[in-house]
């Protein structure tokens, strides 16, 4: 893909940039993209949608600046910023809710997910919003969202947004997930961030390692266990990583609603590209 810049001493200067996607993903982006111009009637465009499929996809994943995107098409930096907002909204739609993601996993014979969060970093605020978006555990501003995945990484359901100071545990209850996952007979692996979120230990679905407190220190079967409960939840990681390689994640510029749907569409595109 190449874009133009002006450069000083001559008329202009032409740079590349790689877009590291497979065919299958800007084919996505492209079609969605296509249909809603056949629903809206749309006679007529600046670009075809397959290029502006490449457009907004260089802008999400190398968070590339809209005024360089916009003079290297011969369009206005404000009709990129349309085509982002635009293919982000029709992505995310596409995301599964929570309930369908877990009924899909049973389906398919699966007998746990893994759990976690992460905070994504957003730009400070002024007054009341930049302190609850304050997270005291990772020491930045940002929002924290929860996501499941399945057991090899693949990212299977993503949360709406909840202010940074939120804890996982809190944020895990308002999904009311504990409930989701016995509606689907399945079992959630997570790390010590969630003891305590099942309230059933006789017949729990959150499945947790062992804490060390100031009168219990952890035995040798208790280290083990640990051990190999981390072991199997390491995938969840796998799946942030292919989540945050979009760079246009590196510090959110939006309201966490708006954020929401970020993510959202992020996930769909993720899945699209990578699914182990």
């Amino acid at each position: 893909m190449k874009t133009h810049r002006p450069a000083e001493g001559s008329e202009e200067a032409v740079y590349q940039v790689r877009l590291p996607l497979s065919k299958r993903t800007i084919d996505l982006v492209a079609g969605l993209i296509r249909k809603r111009r056949k629903a809206l009637g749309s006679r007529w465009r600046k670009l075809a949608s397959g290029a502006q499929a490449v457009v907004v996809l260089a802008v999400l994943r190398h968070d590339q600046r809209l005024a360089d995107m916009a003079g290297g098409n011969a369009v206005a930096a404000s009709t990129v910023r349309r085509w982002v907002k635009e293919a982000i909204e029709l992505l995310a739609v596409r995301a599964p809710r929570l309930d369908r993601a877990l009924r899909k996993i049973a389906r398919s014979g699966g007998a746990v997910v893994l759990l976690d969060g992460t905070l994504v970093r957003t730009r400070r605020r002024t007054g009341a919003d930049n302190r609850k978006n304050f997270s005291g555990k990772h020491k930045a501003h940002g929002l924290l969202f929860l996501a499941l995945t399945d057991e090899k990484g693949n990212l299977i359901w993503i949360s709406a947004a909840r202010p940074g100071r939120s804890s996982e545990i809190t944020a895990a209850r308002h999904n009311k997930i504990t409930g989701h996952l016995r509606e689907a007979r399945l079992a959630a692996l997570a790390d010590l961030g969630f003891v305590g979120l099942d309230d059933d230990p006789d017949d729990p679905v959150i499945i947790t390692g062992r804490k060390a407190t100031r009168n219990h220190r952890l035995t040798d079967s208790e280290k083990e266990a640990n051990r190999l409960l981390n072991r199997e939840r390491a995938a969840v990681e796998h799946g942030f990583a292919n989540l945050k390689s979009w760079r246009f994640l590196t510090k959110v510029r939006m309201n966490a609603r708006h954020a929401t749907t970020l993510l959202r569409a992020l996930l769909v595109l993720a899945n699209t590209e990578v699914h182990r």
